[in-house]
């Protein structure tokens, strides 16, 4: 997600209706879930520009019950027509639900609208944490020292989703674990995303496939990963961080695969500080705290993975968009095209 910014020009209208607002869509869901007897109202609704996947709508929601009169701001995330990636809610859903009891700070999940009876299309509802995203603070105007200590602090929140107790917080439950076959268990799965959007054939796509299916890296072990780490993705308040968000892409497997794809080339002004904080020293600091040693040829195994699935994420992107269900045009960028033979070539 990056910084949230008002994009509805009228705040109530649903994207892609005219005639029943999301508010009410959401007063109904929201008041059938509290009992007819909660006078749950949903007012101050805004959609949000969070993110290229989700639909984001920020409210706030009153309700009574026994206990008095409640106010809390939440964030309803709903699916688009179409766009980067295709995922479940009901996924995400859980994943925030197993979050709850780990020190990871997610949002919490509140209520799921599995197959969008009541919201039109599947979505979640979560509370919405303090703060915002911003996917260059890391490369902004705060002072050296400072954007290097926020720079470790964000390495420290990836080795802490890394070190969560998935099986004791019951990730197992909904999310398979690849095992040592992490890295061929995830090209599989974006090669099939690949052969169902794409609308040409991508030379450079062929050859990083290629290259990829030669060389995966064995997992040495399971984790928990969270596949969209970003600073963009970081709320911070102030300068304290205070939730990780958009987990929909969260699975069990290598933790070199988040490594990979915060120290890409397409990634490095959201993670790396020229001259101050190289993947050398976020390597070394990640290894400090977690007491895991990193592998370098992984990593860099993941480096290509990540830039290959961005290339995919574009060409799912062209595909919605020449249907139809996006009004934004994606495609193979030059710089994503050309770091993916930089990547292979020679390799």
């Amino acid at each position: 997600m990056t910084a949230a910014r008002p994009i509805a020009t009228t705040p109530n209208a649903v994207h892609g209706a005219s005639d029943v607002t999301i508010a009410d869509q959401l007063e109904r869901f929201i008041g059938g879930v509290l009992g007819p007897n909660s006078a749950a109202h949903v007012v101050a609704t805004e959609r949000v520009a969070t993110g290229r996947s989700r639909e984001n709508w920020l409210f706030e929601l009153t309700w009574s019950d026994a206990g008095g009169e409640h106010c809390e701001s939440l964030i309803a995330r709903r699916d688009p027509d179409g766009g980067l990636i295709e995922t479940d809610r009901g996924a995400e859903f859980a994943v925030l639900q197993a979050l709850e009891g780990t020190r990871v700070p997610a949002p919490r999940a509140r209520w799921l609208d599995a197959d969008g009876a009541a919201l039109g299309k599947p979505s979640l509802v979560m509370v919405r944490l303090p703060g915002t995203c911003d996917y260059y603070v890391i490369n902004g105007d705060r002072p050296e020292t400072e954007r290097v200590d926020l720079a470790r602090r964000f390495c420290e929140l990836l080795a802490t989703v890394h070190q969560t107790d998935w099986r004791s917080a019951g990730f197992d439950g909904f999310l398979s674990d690849p095992g040592p076959n992490a890295a061929a268990h995830e090209l599989a799965h974006w090669n099939a995303v690949l052969e169902r959007d794409r609308l040409e054939s991508y030379p450079e796509l062929a050859l990083a496939a290629r290259w990829l299916g030669k060389n995966p890296p064995t997992s040495p072990r399971t984790v928990l990963v969270h596949a969209d780490f970003k600073a963009g993705n970081i709320l911070l308040d102030d300068d304290e961080i205070t939730g990780l968000l958009d987990w929909e892409l969260a699975h069990l497997g290598d933790p070199h695969e988040d490594l990979g794809w915060i120290t890409q080339p397409l990634r490095r002004r959201e993670h790396l500080i020229d001259n101050a904080w190289g993947a050398e020293d976020l390597f070394a600091h990640y290894e400090a705290v977690t007491g895991f040693s990193v592998d370098r040829a992984a990593v860099h195994w993941w480096n290509v993975f990540s830039t290959y699935k961005t290339a995919i994420m574009q060409v799912s992107g062209l595909r919605s968009f020449i249907e139809g269900r996006s009004d934004e045009l994606y495609q193979p960028s030059a710089a994503v095209l050309t770091n993916l033979l930089e990547a292979t070539v020679g390799q």
